[in-house]
């Protein structure tokens, strides 16, 4: 409704779509373009220059899947099952994100890790694989269809909404 009133272009997706993905796919089908770009919108604190970041690497990469990545700084993030981890190889290509936390020691501590920030760029859109059903990470999907997924350097500014107290940060940080 806000984007009408303010004359912005809207596709509404179906209640079918259950992830980004999800909706891109079923608006590519209406719109064909290159690339899709997806912010989450459970991500509602984004830094903008994350944004134009990751639409200059999209133009650069035309047929790579571009995902966003920082520092997990709080440990208490590393341990968060919503909070998707990745790992990714020295030149930034994406080798498995999960929820639970990775990398870890031996010990199963925490020592050095990275979250998605979660806005990505794709080309393609496939569908459901079984390590994204598990994970519930929409671009495992890629990496299980044997993709390359190109992971770039984001700020730590963006703040997602998983639980309710999450909204609490988010109201904090407006205002």
């Amino acid at each position: 409704k806000l984007c009408l009133e303010n004359n912005m272009q809207v596709i509404m997706t179906s209640k079918k779509c259950l992830t980004g993905t999800d909706r891109i796919a079923e608006v590519s089908k209406k719109i064909k373009v290159s690339n899709y770009v997806n912010v989450q919108g459970d991500e509602p604190i984004f830094n903008p220059s994350d944004i134009k970041k990751l639409i200059d690497q999209t133009k650069r990469y035309k047929n790579l899947i571009i995902n966003g990545y920082c520092k997990i700084e709080d440990k208490k993030l590393f341990y968060n099952g919503n909070i998707p981890k990745v790992v990714f190889s020295n030149n930034g290509k994406l080798l498995y994100m999960s929820r639970a936390g990775i990398p870890t020691t031996k010990k199963l501590r925490y020592k050095l890790a990275w979250r998605q920030v979660c806005a990505y760029s794709i080309p393609y859109y496939g569908k459901k694989t079984p390590l994204e059903k598990l994970e519930d990470c929409e671009l495992l999907r890629f990496l299980e269809l044997g993709y390359e997924i190109k992971m770039i350097k984001m700020s730590t500014k963006s703040i997602s909404v998983d639980l309710k107290e999450d909204v609490k940060k988010v109201e904090k940080f407006i205002k």
